[in-house]
Order: structure tokens, then sequence, then C-alpha cells
């Protein structure tokens, strides 16, 4: 069996039965394997280092908007290369490669949030934390699993959200770069819109499974959803977050 990506493959799509299903399955697979990998990422981040040490390494690279404008910067280029590889690369190790990275950098720009959910809301209200994560994670899952079922039930083609997406898209990421500069307090409205968002990414790269992609990019495939995937799950928590410290 030839290792090299054949990139004559028709669209899933138009592909036989069972040449489809089996593409299907190998995303979703992967899609999986990278939420298990992030997972375990998470659990040796927060058992290597100690809730002040990780609270230390916070404020002093993360305290100031210059240093978050870097890291938000490093992150989208992190993101295309991830995807210029996942896409483009000419043998499935690339693919991989690119899939490991955006895993790896998402694991690094989750833990200031996860140190919220597990030690910082602690001390804004005891007890807040208590399946806090639990919680959100099921929840990300459940809108997920339906907004999943719903575009494979209808196999209606979002793709047209596409330019929609992308104006959103930036439209947040300046709101989120205004922030920083200028100490806006983005509340639950700003969550909520991430929410809205995740959710439409989700059905587009959903519908791009089902008719976009070809039959060779399970990798490529699996990495936007997990984007997605991951974004929802930040807004799921910090909606949750917010919740938490107001309760009393």
């Amino acid at each position: 069996m030839s290792y090299a990506y054949e990139m004559d493959r028709p669209l899933a799509a138009r592909a036989a039965e069972s040449e489809r299903v089996s593409f299907i399955r190998r995303t979703y697979m992967h899609l999986g394997g990278a939420v298990l990998a992030f997972v375990a990422l998470e659990f040796l981040i927060f058992k290597a280092f100690s809730a002040e040490q990780l609270s230390q390494f916070l404020a002093s690279f993360m305290g100031t908007p210059v240093s978050m404008l870097i890291i938000l910067a490093a992150f989208i280029g992190v993101g295309y290369l991830a995807r210029w590889w996942a896409y483009n690369g000419t043998s499935p190790a690339m693919a991989y490669t690119g899939l490991a990275l955006y895993i790896v950098f998402e694991a690094l720009i989750f833990v200031p949030i996860l140190w919220m959910a597990t030690y910082g809301i602690e001390r804004i209200n005891p007890g807040a934390s208590e399946y806090l994560l639990a919680k959100a994670g099921i929840m990300t899952l459940c809108v997920f699993g339906g907004l999943t079922l719903s575009a494979f039930i209808t196999r209606k083609d979002f793709s047209f959200l596409g330019p929609i997406l992308s104006v959103a898209g930036f439209a947040m990421l300046g709101l989120c770069i205004a922030g920083m500069l200028f100490g806006w307090n983005m509340g639950l409205w700003f969550s909520f819109l991430g929410v809205g968002l995740a959710s439409a990414y989700i059905l587009y790269d959903t519908s791009n499974v089902i008719h976009r992609f070809r039959t060779d990019q399970h990798v490529a495939a699996a990495l936007e959803l997990f984007a997605s995937l991951a974004y929802l799950f930040f807004h799921v928590l910090r909606i949750l977050l917010i919740l938490a410290s107001e309760r009393r």
C-alpha cells in the first residue's frame, strides 16, 4: 500500500458508498483521537506544575496586552501553518504533523481558562469549580452532537456560510483585540456570540465533510472539526465561569 496522498481521489460526496463511509469514519476517529490527545496534554501540564507555578507563569507571560496580542498572533500563525500542512501536505506524515501541532498549541492556549476553572474560581467563590469542567464538556458535546446529527440528517450544503463566517470571525477577532488594548469587559454577550459562531462553524465543517472534502483528507477534516469544537468548548466554559463567579 502506498503512503503517498492520492490527490486525484474524488470528493466524498461523489465517491462510492463504502469509500465515503470509510472517509467519514476515519474523520471522526481522528477527531476523537485529537480530543483525547488534548485532554492528555492538559492532564500532564496540570500534573507537572502546581497551581502557584501556573499562576506565576500566567502572570509573567500573559499579564499585559502586548503579550496577549503576541500569543494571539502566534495562535493565528500556527493555525494557518497547521492547516497548510494538513491540506497541502505531500504525505500523511505532514498532515499528521499539522494536526499534532494544532493540538499542542490549543492545549497551551487553554491553560489560562482551565487554570481559572480549576483553581481561580475557587478564590472568588469557594465550591464553584465542582463539576464545572464536566458540565462544560457535556454541554459542548451535546451541542456538537446535535449540530452534527442535524447536518447528516438534512444533508444540506452549508458552504454558503463560508464568506459569512469569515466576516464574523474577523469581527470577533477585532473585538478581542480591542478588548485587550482598551481593557473592555468582554462579558457574557461576547461568549454567547462565540457559541453562535462556533455552532455555525460546526455546521459548515460537517457539511464540508459530507460534500466538499476529498476522501484522502480525513486529517484535514478532523482538524477543522477539532478547531470548531475547541472554540465552542472555550466559550461554553467561559459562560459557566462568569455565571459561577457572580453566584453567591
